[in-house]
């Protein structure tokens, strides 16, 4: 089967096409022919060697995909050859076929494609689940979305309006404030015409109460002095590739938390929980108050071009690789 391969850690533009041994099936295990293959800041770091998940090479990377059945293991029970599934696999999605355990596979609606099921599990999983159990947020609350525009970005505006929020999204252009306008957000902030600070400051006079945080970098400081009292910031990354370090005294002086969001390690020690969330995401799709946002999709030898275009963070929404018809 074909694949894209890291031999060695580097740019996008070190990876490679190749072939691999179709991967064998046994236990709990599910093969999936691949269709479609979501894009996800994760993957950019994982193929330099930045992530905290490092694979024997040569690997493909690819967190996150869509495809169709094709064998199962024999303790697996809930899916049968033909059965439409999405779900994470940490790496290996760039390829034409992956094995993955039967618990990280959910059914995919029938109405959802698969270039939007490629773009849900990840986004809307990390988001619902920071707004939810690490949030708490409550109806009518204030949150401030960062990098409103990506993939989370995107997500967080939609369920935090679903949620009952008032949303404050924040990007660096018009363009991108544009999409987070579509999307449900309540006001907008261009942080690169505005200070943060004093933009948020002149929405929301006592603060935001909740600030979800993907940006990372001097955003994350300007966003910690706009919470309000008992507000909650949600460390969820560092697209902007520092690690921001937060004077102390701010949540001291705020009366507010510093929440980290891994969503990744969530699954694997609340796995119900996590099931849970999926299943009450789904019925948010089902209602149409949640929908994935396909900006670019990509022929599979175009893995370049998609993966430079989401570190160098130009995606509104998400890039999926589209691996088979």
């Amino acid at each position: 089967m074909r694949a894209i391969l890291c031999h060695e850690y580097g740019p996008a533009d070190k990876l490679q096409i190749g072939e691999l041994d179709s991967p064998e099936v046994k236990g709990s295990g599910v093969k999936v022919r691949v269709k479609a293959a979501g894009l996800n800041f994760p993957d950019t770091l994982i193929i330099e060697g930045k992530y905290q998940l490092k694979p024997q090479m040569p690997f493909a990377p690819g967190g996150e995909m869509a495809g169709e059945v094709l064998e199962v293991g024999e303790k697996v029970s809930r899916f049968k050859p033909g059965d439409r599934v999405m779900g994470l696999t940490g790496y290996g999605a760039f390829a034409e076929e992956i094995v993955a355990p039967e618990g990280q596979l959910i059914p995919i609606p029938d109405a959802m494609s698969d270039e939007e099921a490629a773009s849900f599990s990840m986004v809307y999983g990390t988001s619902y689940h920071a707004l939810k159990q690490r949030a708490n947020i409550q109806e009518g609350e204030k949150l401030l979305v960062l990098g409103a525009s990506g993939g989370v970005g995107l997500a967080t505006v939609e369920l935090g309006k679903a949620m009952g929020a008032h949303v404050i999204a924040a990007a660096s252009s018009q363009a991108k404030l544009d999409v987070a306008k579509e999307a449900g957000a309540d006001e907008l902030i261009n942080y690169t015409e505005e200070n943060l600070k004093d933009a948020v400051k002149s929405r929301a006079r006592q603060g935001v109460d909740v600030v979800y945080d993907p940006v990372g970098g001097d955003f994350t400081e300007q966003a910690l002095r706009c919470m309000n009292w008992n507000g909650r910031h949600l460390i969820v990354g560092f697209a902007a590739g520092d690690i921001p370090q937060i004077p102390a005294n701010l949540p001291l002086l705020k009366g507010c938390s510093v929440v980290g969001v891994f969503w990744g390690n969530f699954t694997m020690k609340e796995p119900e929980t996590n099931m849970q969330n999926i299943m009450e995401l789904l019925k948010l799709y089902g209602q149409g108050k949640i929908r994935p946002r396909v900006s670019e999709v990509h022929p599979f030898e175009d893995y370049v071009k998609a993966l430079n275009g989401l570190s160098e963070r130009r995606a509104t929404g998400k890039i999926v690789l589209k691996v088979a018809d």
